[in-house]
Formats: structure tokens, sequence, C-alpha cells
């Protein structure tokens, strides 16, 4: 990561904005490792090159808390880390700032933002950072065999267990299906219709009285570490890091993956406004998004970013690009979580999947 870190002292010199002197900004994002990883390429070098601070806090995501800060006119939140879905929904609610992408730096091959973004990437109020994905994962000493498909997390006689959900529908409702055998092309088609709705959550009976739920991203690893669950759906960067810092004993089933990205978002009134752009421009600049990839296996959204993705950090030898959900071999049985799709049918979707907890 030498040739990356040289980069980032030069682009602390020439791309970070001078912001006011020794201000203060918060910015909110997952915990964990996918923090960390935020922590080390972003908040410290942009720090030292500024003098500025920023308090990171931790939520477990929506719009709930960001809403309630606009709506009682007390923001204090300065940049919140969101999926696509709650990004586009948040923006066309009127609680977030406009964002132009014309402003975020040219990539380090001289390629303007536009240019350097991957398609999809930045929208009206939001410009993105990573490729995440969910998958499922399991604890190889305690699972006889080797689950290779979506359907095998649903496999109880073959590998029986206790499962780790997401408490929440987006993910759930779509691996369920496709487990089921609904191709990955037309898992949001069959979402559509009250039909396929049932048929999801038909397929997650199958596996209700085995399941234990989960709602922060670092929960997962714990709870396959703890032996409370054999698999569990997980942040692939969260199961990768468990991996290779703690020597876990987990793999990652790509088969059925749902991938999406997360965004950077502010606030409606954010109180530091000017401070928490000059860092928005940081967080999302070639250099700062491949070091980000040499903590955790999420994938830069920037093309330039791409060359600049090594090891990770302590680890020449593990090569961060064969662990990224974009990898091709990753790909072979992948959706695209339809940010439309639950930007439009997400409250409803959420007291449906409540009331089945309930049952």
């Amino acid at each position: 990561m030498k040739k990356v870190t040289t980069l980032l002292a030069a682009a602390l010199a020439t791309a970070v904005g001078v912001a006011n002197a020794a201000d203060t900004i918060t910015v909110v994002s997952w915990g964990g490792a996918y923090t960390k990883s935020q922590v080390e390429a972003y908040h410290k070098p942009w720090m030292a090159a500024t003098g500025n601070t920023v308090v990171s806090e931790d939520y477990n995501g929506g719009l709930a808390e960001v809403k309630a800060q606009v709506d009682a006119n007390n923001v204090k939140w300065d940049l919140v880390d969101v999926e696509l879905s709650d990004a586009i929904r948040g923006c066309d609610e009127g609680l977030l700032e406009p964002l132009n992408i014309d402003d975020m730096p040219n990539g380090a091959d001289g390629s303007s933002a536009t240019d350097d973004f991957l398609p999809g990437t930045f929208y009206d109020c939001a410009i993105a950072s990573i490729v995440w994905s969910t998958i499922y994962a399991y604890d190889s000493t305690k699972v006889s065999g080797s689950p290779s498909t979506i359907a095998d997390f649903f496999d109880l006689e073959t590998y029986p267990g206790k499962r780790g959900l997401r408490k929440n529908p987006k993910a759930n409702l779509e691996m369920a299906l496709m487990a089921d055998g609904v191709p990955a092309a037309e898992v949001y088609g069959v979402l559509e219709t009250e039909e396929g709705i049932a048929r999801a959550f038909a397929k997650l009976d199958t596996i209700k009285g085995e399941a234990v739920f989960w709602e922060a991203g670092a929960q997962p690893p714990q709870l396959l570490a703890d032996g409370e669950v054999v698999m569990t759906t997980a942040y692939n960067g969260r199961i990768f890091n468990a991996v290779a810092s703690e020597k876990k004993p987990f793999e990652i089933v790509w088969d059925g993956q749902v991938w999406d990205l997360d965004l950077w978002v502010m606030p409606k009134g954010a109180p530091n406004k000017e401070a928490a752009m000059d860092f928005l421009k940081y967080s999302t600049g070639t250099e700062a998004l491949a070091e980000q990839a040499s903590w955790i296996s999420y994938g830069p959204v920037r093309k330039s970013s791409s060359s600049l993705v090594g090891s990770f950090h302590d680890q020449p030898e593990l090569k961060m690009a064969d662990h990224m959900p974009t990898a091709e071999a990753n790909l072979t049985n992948a959706l695209q979580n339809n940010f439309e799709f639950w930007a439009d049918n997400q409250d409803q979707l959420n007291e449906q999947f409540n009331a089945w907890l309930a049952k």
C-alpha cells in the first residue's frame, strides 16, 4: 500500500480544501469494521490535514433519526452513510441537502468526477463511496459439508442449526425468492405482486423457528463466533474482516448475493455544512477510496481507484480484489438491490415483516 500512502499524502496537500479552523463535524455510519475502515482512510488523514475534528456516531440505518432532526429544526448530524433506497427517499421527502457531482474532485488520472464515478453512483442528494453486498456465511467448524447455494441457507435438513437474519425485509425477501427457485433477474417482478410477497414470506417461514435476528452489522460475525448460529446473512466486509483480522473459520457463499451501494448524504440544515463538504470531497477522492478498500472488502466506486487497490493493510499476501462483491467470480448469481422498489415499498413491507415476526 506504499503507492496509495504516497498518493494520499499528495492528495492531502492539494485536494483537501481549506475549512474553518477547529471545526467539528458529526459523521454517522454503521459501526464495527466498516466505520473503522472509514476512520483509518478518511477521518484520521482529513483531521491531520485540516486540524478539524470528526465525531463518529453509529446507527442502524433508515431515515427515522434524520427525519426527526429535520422536522424538529434541530439537526445535529453533518453527514450520514445510507443505503441507496434511503438516499432516494430522503431526497424526495426534502430531508437532504442537494449535492453536485461536479463539486467532487477529479480522479487521480485527471478524469472528471462525472466520468470517474461508476454509473448510478451519484444522485441529486447523495454521493456513493462503496459497493457492498449482503451474503450469507457459515462457520466451517460447525457445518458438515460445503454449502454453496442460497438454497442451502434454507435447507435445515442437510445443514441443521440456527440461522441469523437481519431484522428487516430488505435482502431477506430477495434471498428467499432466489432460494425458492426464482431467477435473480425476475425477483423484483415477483415481489411486485401480493402472491410474490406471500411466496417470499412462506420461504422465510421454513427457517423462522431457527432464526436469530440481528440489527447492527457487527452482530452477524459475533453470532457466528459465539456459536449462536451456524449460518447468517451478513455484510460481506464484516465477514471478511473476521476472517482476515481475527482468523475466524468463516466461509462466504456468494451465490444469491444482493449487492448495493452506500452513499454520503447531508441532512437538511446540517450545522457544519462547509467543513462537512470538505470532508465529503476528501472521502470520495481516488486515493481515500482505494485506502478504505485496504481495510475492508467493499469496492470503491471510482474507476481511478481500482488500480490502487492492493492488499489487506497488514497482510501483503491477501489481495483485496478477489474479495470484492464485484469480482467476476462472485457475480455469477448476484442481484442488484432495486432502490426504486424499496423506496416505494419500504414502509409497507416493514409493517408486513414486523407482523410476520410477531406471529
